[in-house]
Protein backbone atom coordinates (compact mmCIF):
# COMPACT_ATOMS: atom_id res chain seq x y z
CA UNK A 1 0.00 0.00 0.00
CA UNK A 2 0.86 3.76 -0.36
CA UNK A 3 2.61 4.76 2.67
CA UNK A 4 -0.42 6.66 4.02
CA UNK A 5 -1.70 6.43 7.83
CA UNK A 6 -4.18 7.54 9.93
CA UNK A 7 -3.76 11.34 10.58
CA UNK A 8 -5.13 11.08 13.86
CA UNK A 9 -8.24 9.85 16.00
CA UNK A 10 -10.41 12.54 15.60
CA UNK A 11 -10.15 12.80 11.84
CA UNK A 12 -10.22 9.15 11.98
CA UNK A 13 -13.51 9.24 12.86
CA UNK A 14 -15.16 12.44 10.99
CA UNK A 15 -14.01 10.85 7.92
CA UNK A 16 -15.56 6.62 8.98
CA UNK A 17 -18.54 5.18 7.19
CA UNK A 18 -18.46 8.02 5.11
CA UNK A 19 -19.58 7.03 1.56
CA UNK A 20 -16.76 8.39 -1.12
CA UNK A 21 -17.27 8.16 -4.66
CA UNK A 22 -13.65 8.07 -6.69
CA UNK A 23 -13.06 8.97 -10.87
CA UNK A 24 -9.91 8.38 -12.42
CA UNK A 25 -9.25 5.98 -9.35
CA UNK A 26 -6.98 3.39 -11.29
CA UNK A 27 -3.70 5.74 -10.44
CA UNK A 28 -2.08 8.92 -9.21
CA UNK A 29 -4.29 11.36 -7.01
CA UNK A 30 -7.33 8.92 -7.02
CA UNK A 31 -5.53 5.72 -6.32
CA UNK A 32 -3.40 7.38 -3.26
CA UNK A 33 -6.69 9.27 -2.28
CA UNK A 34 -8.59 6.12 -1.97
CA UNK A 35 -5.92 4.17 0.03
CA UNK A 36 -5.80 7.07 2.65
CA UNK A 37 -9.39 7.74 3.08
CA UNK A 38 -9.78 3.83 3.44
CA UNK A 39 -7.12 3.60 5.67
CA UNK A 40 -9.00 6.04 7.55
CA UNK A 41 -12.30 3.72 7.65
CA UNK A 42 -14.65 5.70 4.49
CA UNK A 43 -16.14 3.32 2.14
CA UNK A 44 -14.55 4.15 -1.21
CA UNK A 45 -16.23 3.04 -4.65
CA UNK A 46 -13.28 3.83 -7.25
CA UNK A 47 -14.16 4.21 -11.28
CA UNK A 48 -11.83 4.24 -13.86
CA UNK A 49 -11.35 2.62 -16.95
CA UNK A 50 -8.59 0.32 -16.13
CA UNK A 51 -10.42 -2.12 -14.43
CA UNK A 52 -7.68 -4.43 -14.05
CA UNK A 53 -5.81 -1.96 -11.86
CA UNK A 54 -9.08 -1.01 -10.06
CA UNK A 55 -9.26 -4.84 -8.99
CA UNK A 56 -5.64 -4.98 -7.61
CA UNK A 57 -6.06 -1.91 -5.69
CA UNK A 58 -9.09 -2.92 -3.81
CA UNK A 59 -7.97 -5.84 -2.83
CA UNK A 60 -4.75 -4.51 -1.77
CA UNK A 61 -7.23 -2.07 0.75
CA UNK A 62 -9.29 -5.19 1.59
CA UNK A 63 -6.46 -7.09 2.35
CA UNK A 64 -5.65 -4.31 4.83
CA UNK A 65 -8.50 -3.91 6.67
CA UNK A 66 -10.72 -1.26 4.34
CA UNK A 67 -13.61 -1.20 2.63
CA UNK A 68 -13.52 -0.61 -1.41
CA UNK A 69 -15.51 -1.52 -4.50
CA UNK A 70 -15.01 -0.76 -7.77
CA UNK A 71 -16.47 -0.03 -11.51
CA UNK A 72 -15.46 0.46 -14.42
CA UNK A 73 -16.02 4.10 -15.76
CA UNK A 74 -15.45 6.30 -18.69
CA UNK A 75 -16.71 9.52 -16.97
CA UNK A 76 -17.54 11.19 -20.68
CA UNK A 77 -20.53 8.93 -20.70
CA UNK A 78 -23.42 10.40 -18.73
CA UNK A 79 -25.27 7.03 -18.39
CA UNK A 80 -22.07 5.35 -17.19
CA UNK A 81 -21.59 7.85 -14.72
CA UNK A 82 -25.32 7.52 -13.50
CA UNK A 83 -24.83 4.08 -13.30
CA UNK A 84 -21.48 3.76 -11.54
CA UNK A 85 -23.25 6.39 -8.47
CA UNK A 86 -26.13 3.45 -8.62
CA UNK A 87 -24.04 1.26 -7.96
CA UNK A 88 -22.38 3.12 -4.66
CA UNK A 89 -26.05 3.45 -3.91
CA UNK A 90 -27.15 0.09 -3.90
CA UNK A 91 -23.29 -1.05 -2.34
CA UNK A 92 -24.06 1.08 0.88
CA UNK A 93 -27.40 3.33 0.89
CA UNK A 94 -26.22 6.96 0.25
CA UNK A 95 -23.45 8.80 -1.39
CA UNK A 96 -21.97 11.48 0.93
CA UNK A 97 -18.70 12.60 -1.11
CA UNK A 98 -17.95 11.93 -4.98
CA UNK A 99 -14.27 12.88 -5.62
CA UNK A 100 -14.01 14.35 -9.58
CA UNK A 101 -10.65 13.30 -10.11
CA UNK A 102 -10.77 11.56 -13.69
CA UNK A 103 -8.79 13.46 -16.11
CA UNK A 104 -6.21 13.89 -19.50
CA UNK A 105 -3.50 16.04 -20.50
CA UNK A 106 -2.44 15.51 -24.04
CA UNK A 107 -1.19 19.03 -24.31
CA UNK A 108 0.49 20.45 -27.72
CA UNK A 109 0.72 23.60 -29.57
CA UNK A 110 -2.95 25.48 -31.16
CA UNK A 111 -0.89 25.56 -34.50
CA UNK A 112 -0.49 20.87 -34.34
CA UNK A 113 -4.62 21.20 -34.59
CA UNK A 114 -4.93 18.00 -32.78
CA UNK A 115 -8.41 18.41 -32.73
CA UNK A 116 -9.45 15.33 -31.30
CA UNK A 117 -6.99 15.84 -28.05
CA UNK A 118 -8.84 19.04 -27.81
CA UNK A 119 -12.21 17.42 -27.72
CA UNK A 120 -10.57 14.79 -25.48
CA UNK A 121 -9.49 17.05 -22.98
CA UNK A 122 -13.66 18.68 -22.98
CA UNK A 123 -15.32 15.54 -22.73
CA UNK A 124 -13.22 14.22 -19.45
CA UNK A 125 -11.77 17.27 -17.79
CA UNK A 126 -14.80 19.30 -18.39
CA UNK A 127 -18.14 17.23 -19.10
CA UNK A 128 -17.14 14.60 -16.66
CA UNK A 129 -17.14 16.94 -14.00
CA UNK A 130 -20.54 17.75 -15.27
CA UNK A 131 -21.36 14.25 -15.46
CA UNK A 132 -20.24 13.60 -12.23
CA UNK A 133 -22.53 16.58 -10.09
CA UNK A 134 -25.26 15.71 -12.31
CA UNK A 135 -25.27 12.10 -11.49
CA UNK A 136 -24.75 12.84 -7.41
CA UNK A 137 -26.82 16.39 -6.80
CA UNK A 138 -30.23 14.59 -6.68
CA UNK A 139 -28.98 12.35 -3.93
CA UNK A 140 -27.15 14.15 -1.82
CA UNK A 141 -30.17 17.33 -1.97
CA UNK A 142 -32.27 14.54 -1.19
CA UNK A 143 -30.19 13.18 1.61
CA UNK A 144 -29.92 17.03 2.87
CA UNK A 145 -26.00 16.80 3.15
CA UNK A 146 -22.95 15.68 0.50
CA UNK A 147 -19.92 16.96 -0.45
CA UNK A 148 -18.66 17.65 -4.46
CA UNK A 149 -15.00 17.77 -4.72
CA UNK A 150 -13.42 18.53 -8.02
CA UNK A 151 -10.00 18.43 -9.25
CA UNK A 152 -8.93 21.22 -11.58
CA UNK A 153 -4.93 22.39 -11.52
CA UNK A 154 -2.59 25.18 -10.89
CA UNK A 155 -3.10 25.42 -14.79
CA UNK A 156 -6.65 26.69 -13.55
CA UNK A 157 -4.68 29.73 -12.50
CA UNK A 158 -2.31 30.68 -15.10
CA UNK A 159 -1.53 29.66 -18.61
CA UNK A 160 1.55 28.46 -20.59
CA UNK A 161 2.29 28.03 -24.12
CA UNK A 162 1.16 24.48 -25.42
CA UNK A 163 -0.99 24.57 -22.42
CA UNK A 164 -3.96 26.43 -24.00
CA UNK A 165 -6.70 23.96 -24.12
CA UNK A 166 -5.94 21.90 -21.07
CA UNK A 167 -6.17 25.46 -18.64
CA UNK A 168 -9.08 26.39 -20.81
CA UNK A 169 -10.61 23.21 -19.28
CA UNK A 170 -8.86 23.48 -15.73
CA UNK A 171 -10.52 27.54 -15.76
CA UNK A 172 -13.63 25.78 -16.66
CA UNK A 173 -13.34 22.86 -13.62
CA UNK A 174 -12.53 26.32 -11.49
CA UNK A 175 -15.80 28.08 -12.79
CA UNK A 176 -18.14 25.32 -12.35
CA UNK A 177 -17.13 24.79 -8.58
CA UNK A 178 -17.09 28.03 -7.69
CA UNK A 179 -20.73 28.82 -9.51
CA UNK A 180 -21.99 25.62 -7.75
CA UNK A 181 -20.62 26.38 -4.50
CA UNK A 182 -22.95 29.64 -4.37
CA UNK A 183 -25.88 28.15 -5.19
CA UNK A 184 -25.46 25.30 -2.57
CA UNK A 185 -26.54 26.18 1.33
CA UNK A 186 -26.31 22.44 2.39
CA UNK A 187 -23.55 20.49 0.10
CA UNK A 188 -19.88 21.62 0.83
CA UNK A 189 -18.16 21.81 -2.89
CA UNK A 190 -14.51 21.85 -3.08
CA UNK A 191 -11.86 23.01 -5.31
CA UNK A 192 -8.48 20.99 -5.29
CA UNK A 193 -6.04 22.71 -7.38
CA UNK A 194 -2.93 20.52 -7.60
CA UNK A 195 0.68 21.54 -8.77
CA UNK A 196 2.85 19.69 -11.07
CA UNK A 197 2.18 15.97 -9.15
CA UNK A 198 3.84 12.26 -9.63
CA UNK A 199 1.14 10.54 -11.76
CA UNK A 200 0.73 9.27 -15.45
CA UNK A 201 -1.21 12.86 -16.36
CA UNK A 202 0.63 13.88 -19.54
CA UNK A 203 1.76 10.27 -20.75
CA UNK A 204 -0.45 10.95 -23.28
CA UNK A 205 0.88 13.46 -24.57
CA UNK A 206 2.02 13.21 -28.76
CA UNK A 207 3.77 16.18 -29.22
CA UNK A 208 7.58 15.13 -28.14
CA UNK A 209 8.51 19.01 -27.96
CA UNK A 210 6.09 19.50 -25.31
CA UNK A 211 6.41 16.11 -23.52
CA UNK A 212 10.27 16.96 -22.86
CA UNK A 213 8.79 20.21 -21.48
CA UNK A 214 6.71 18.53 -19.28
CA UNK A 215 8.43 15.96 -18.21
CA UNK A 216 11.23 18.63 -16.97
CA UNK A 217 8.28 20.06 -14.38
CA UNK A 218 8.48 16.35 -13.36
CA UNK A 219 11.85 17.33 -11.29
CA UNK A 220 9.66 19.38 -8.87
CA UNK A 221 6.53 17.19 -8.30
CA UNK A 222 4.50 16.80 -5.38
CA UNK A 223 3.68 12.97 -4.39
CA UNK A 224 0.17 11.79 -4.98
CA UNK A 225 0.09 11.28 -1.36
CA UNK A 226 -0.09 14.92 -0.99
CA UNK A 227 -2.98 15.77 -2.75
CA UNK A 228 -4.76 12.94 -0.58
CA UNK A 229 -4.01 14.40 2.59
CA UNK A 230 -5.63 17.54 0.99
CA UNK A 231 -8.54 15.60 0.00
CA UNK A 232 -8.65 14.17 3.63
CA UNK A 233 -8.30 17.15 5.22
CA UNK A 234 -11.10 18.74 3.34
CA UNK A 235 -13.62 15.96 4.30
CA UNK A 236 -12.89 15.58 7.48
CA UNK A 237 -13.70 18.97 8.71
CA UNK A 238 -17.52 19.71 10.85
CA UNK A 239 -20.27 19.71 8.46
CA UNK A 240 -21.20 23.71 8.79
CA UNK A 241 -17.20 24.06 7.39
CA UNK A 242 -16.85 23.97 3.68
CA UNK A 243 -12.94 23.99 2.60
CA UNK A 244 -13.65 25.63 -1.04
CA UNK A 245 -10.69 25.71 -2.21
CA UNK A 246 -6.92 24.70 -1.90
CA UNK A 247 -3.91 25.03 -4.60
CA UNK A 248 -1.30 22.77 -3.40
CA UNK A 249 2.37 23.00 -4.73
CA UNK A 250 5.69 21.53 -4.33
CA UNK A 251 7.90 24.04 -2.42
CA UNK A 252 10.84 23.45 -4.88
CA UNK A 253 7.86 25.42 -7.66
CA UNK A 254 9.44 28.87 -6.65
CA UNK A 255 9.74 30.46 -10.02
CA UNK A 256 7.24 27.84 -11.81
CA UNK A 257 3.48 29.16 -12.84
CA UNK A 258 2.53 25.72 -12.22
Amino acid sequence: MSNVHSINDSVNGSVANRVVLITGASGGIGEATARLLAANGAKVVMGARRTDRLQKIVADIREHGGIAEHRRLDVANRDDVKAFVAFAQEKFGRVDVIFNNAGVMPVSPMSALKTDEWDRIIDINIKGVLNGIAATLPIMEAQGSGHIINTASTGAHAVGANLGVYCASKYAVRAITEGLRQEMNTLRVTLISPGVTESELGHDITDNGTAASVGQLRSIALSADAIARAVLYAISQPADVDVSEMIIRSVRSAGHAF
